[in-house]
């Protein structure tokens, strides 16, 4: 968590700065994709602040009102992020560039824009290197896409989407600024801002997606609920695991619910030491589970659908 506000505080401390030099640049100027661009500059810090925000109030422990902590609070604030970036940073780019085409101002003094610009690759450049490092350290040998998917820490790949987003639309601004003084058009630069809108809605919806699955309610990695399966399948006195439910309640802690056919010569007591037994030492090799329920059920009484292909 530490490394992930490092990210999270570079990415703002650079995005404030960025957004200030864009709308002084844009006022001077008169570019309609610069003032886009301190738009998504100011949204992308508003962002960041929220997703510090959710970060803290996740950490809050347990209490009688939410028995399984406060972890998910995170996912929703990571879905007040993607709305925020369609909504304003996707609707005030698309407007801005609308009544830039529809009442164009020449562009001024396009140096300005430039410099500011390149200042702007550069710093976003940087935290966008940042939060790669940050993601390839994490997915190890997974595809970037099936990484991201499976993902269960919106804060990690939330920033990278959104550098990401803003280095392509510091090269979609630089290029509409080029391209209304080199042919004289200022709405050129009105159409740019709504191209650069167009990829922040892009963006706001994959990320409004992948926060839908994580608030609703995701399952642990494939591989967890395995080695869980394994592990209660391999002691002598379990006769079949019926099936192992998991809920990721934050992004590091997830909840286990395991219905297993305990053998018929159990009495209650020795089957209450085994449910405990399995229990420490689920909890020992995946420190991940933080709660953890096994269930006795005979595997005839298990629902069908539940239950892995062969059994039953």
């Amino acid at each position: 968590m530490f490394r992930e506000n490092i990210v999270l505080f570079g990415a703002l401390a650079a995005n404030v700065g960025i957004a200030i030099a864009k709308f002084i640049a844009a006022s001077i100027t008169g570019s309609s994709s610069m003032l886009t661009e301190g738009v998504h500059s100011l949204v992308d810090s508003g962002n960041q602040i929220l997703l510090l925000y959710g970060q803290k109030r996740a950490k809050r422990p347990p209490d009688q009102t939410h028995p399984f902590g406060y972890g998910r609070e995170l996912y929703f604030w990571a879905f007040v992020v993607a709305i925020l970036i369609f909504a304003v940073g996707a609707g005030v780019s698309i407007y801005e560039g609308y009544l830039h085409i529809n009442e164009p101002e020449p562009l001024r003094n396009p140096l300005v824009n430039y410099i500011v610009l390149a200042v702007s690759v550069a710093l976003e450049g940087t935290s966008w290197t940042i939060a790669v490092r940050e993601f390839e350290s994490r997915r190890g040998d997974t595809p970037w896409w099936q990484a991201i998917r499976n993902s269960k820490d919106p804060a990690g790949f939330i920033v990278l989407f959104e550098d990401s987003a803003a280095l392509l639309g510091l090269i979609v601004a630089a290029a509409g600024v080029w391209a209304s003084h080199y042919f004289n058009d200022p709405r050129i630069d009105g159409y740019a801002s709504i191209l650069i809108g167009l990829v922040l809605a892009a963006v706001a919806m994959l990320l409004a997606r992948e926060a839908k699955g994580l608030l609703i309610g995701e399952r642990a990695d494939p591989e967890v609920i395995a080695r869980v399966r394994a592990i209660v399948n391999g002691h002598d006195r379990i006769t079949a695991v019926n099936h192992v439910r998991t809920i990721h309640t934050a992004p590091d802690k997830v909840f286990v619910a395991i219905s297993a056919d305990f053998d018929d010569s159990l009495r209650m007591g020795e089957a209450e030491t085994l449910i405990s037994q399995l229990q420490a030492k689920l909890k020992a090799v995946m420190p991940q589970l933080t709660s953890i329920y096994i269930r006795p059920e005979k595997i005839e009484d298990a629902p069908l659908a539940l239950l892995p292909k062969g059994a039953g």
